[in-house]
């Protein structure tokens, strides 16, 4: 059992390697025929797959604790113009990547902001849209959606539905009134149940509900309140989040004290509080902080060594490109990544140009390859070979790690026990040669717990 001294001891800012290098870390932009180059390369691979994520930022409303990039408005007729922005751009990939036409999606995933501020039309137009120039693979085709179950609708789940979607991803993050009221977001668990109900019934075969512990007005008993509530509803699968407290960042935040935020030992008992039911009930924890169903396909990937880790967080589908559309959308191959602009007026006037709207990216050097990879597999696997460097260095740099028995290393492997899952970032870190370089700038990352 972990000493309850340890959380406060590895609380600390570190990534969560859901890329590696991380995006503070991206220093080598490519310019537009090094990004073109890269995803034609991908694409041409053997086996090649190709994944396409979408970002619709809109949100009727501010959660207050959302680290994501939102546009807030009511207004709904900015739908039909952002669709056809979303198109645009995709066509410009396809007159830009000559082995591009031709292929087939093996994945579309719709994130936000809020996917179902799209009317159930404008969904149909753009998934339609997509599928048209790149239809879906015949083999085998993942379309998935996040949602917010207070907008979302039977007809909009329909509308996915009809395209091939099947799985589907409801944001919740809590139950309880007061908590709810102090992250602005007021979702009756009726709600979320009636939604999970109609996904059920037009043959959705996957859901996931996300949740989030260290907010705002969070305790113990709260906790187990949730973990019953959701625990009735069942879904396949489940994120359970730590808070990412990042005003800095996201001024909205600021308005949380201290006092209301959880940390270290007792933000860690609020996560066992959700995760000893959900074991108890039979699901698999998976990595860092997902879980599911032994016959969900995450559960399945893990239990054959094939779970990967992206952007997206963890996923049973291993893409050798990834093209993201939209604002602030990311991009990735096997050696670059490549984010859109974030501003969505300078978005949208650069694709009205005809332009790809890169607005960052990583050349990665075949040392950030492997480095990457060695995250990925300890991500994953919670074990990770070791080169001879790595293993002569590992006994001095991990040297606190491997005292308070939160990893082990024996001959070439470096492993990480199941006591010390709960510091499976700060573990990760040791492959990471950036981190702690920007430590002199000011705060960048997310605390670990």
């Amino acid at each position: 059992m972990i000493h309850s001294d340890l959380f406060a001891k590895y609380d600390i800012p570190v990534p969560r390697y859901t890329s590696y290098p991380t995006v503070p870390q991206w220093h080598h932009t490519p310019t537009r025929e090094q990004w073109i180059g890269s995803l034609s390369r991908a694409i041409a691979l053997e086996d090649s797959s190709l994944a396409l994520y979408v970002h619709v930022p809109f949100c009727e409303s501010l959660c207050t604790y959302c680290g994501c990039n939102t546009s807030i408005t009511r207004d709904h007729g900015r739908e039909d113009p952002y669709v056809d922005l979303i198109l645009a751009e995709l066509d410009i990939y396809l007159r830009s990547v000559s082995n591009l036409p031709g292929q087939r999606a093996r994945q579309l995933h719709l994130g936000g902001g809020t996917p179902t501020f799209l009317s159930p039309g404008s969904l149909g137009r753009l998934i339609g849209g997509i599928l048209e120039r790149l239809p879906a693979r015949t083999d085998g085709f993942e379309g998935s959606v996040e949602v917010d179950p207070r907008v979302t609708t039977e007809a909009q789940l329909e509308a996915m539905a009809a395209h091939g979607f099947r799985r589907v991803s409801l944001g919740v993050q809590d139950i309880d009134p007061e908590v709810q009221r102090l992250v602005n977001r007021i979702q009756p668990i009726e709600v979320t149940a009636a939604l999970c109900g109609s996904a059920r019934r037009l043959g959705y075969e996957s859901i996931n509900i996300d949740l989030i512990y260290g907010l705002p007005g969070q305790t113990p008993d709260s906790m187990k309140r949730l973990a019953d509530a959701i625990l009735a509803i069942r879904p396949d699968r489940l994120a359970v989040y730590s808070f990412a407290r990042v005003p800095w960042i996201k001024p909205a935040q600021r308005k949380f004290r201290d006092d209301q935020i959880p940390v270290g030992a007792d933000k860690r008992a609020l996560y066992e509080k959700i995760r000893d039911p959900l074991l108890e009930s039979g699901y698999v924890e998976l990595g860092l902080d997902h879980f599911a169903l032994p016959g969900d396909a995450l559960a399945l990937a893990a239990a054959n060594g094939t779970l990967h880790r992206n952007f997206m967080g963890y996923t049973d589908l291993h893409t050798t490109a990834m093209i993201g559309l939209g604002v602030s959308s990311i991009s990735e191959t096997p050696d670059c990544y490549h984010q859109n602009e974030k501003v969505l007026t300078v978005y949208e006037k650069r694709v009205r140009a005809g332009e790809i709207p890169t607005l960052r990216g990583h050349i990665l050097s075949p040392e950030d390859q492997r480095r990457r990879g060695k995250i990925a597999d300890l991500m994953t696997k919670f074990d990770v070979h070791l080169d001879p460097d790595e293993a002569a260095a590992a006994p001095k740099a991990l040297a606190p790690l491997l005292s308070d028995g939160i990893v082990q290393v024996s001959g070439d492997t470096l492993s990480v026990p199941p006591d010390g899952r709960p510091f499976l970032r700060n573990a990760a870190s040791f492959f990471d040669e950036y981190f702690g370089q920007e430590a002199a700038a000011g705060p960048t990352y997310s605390r670990s717990m």
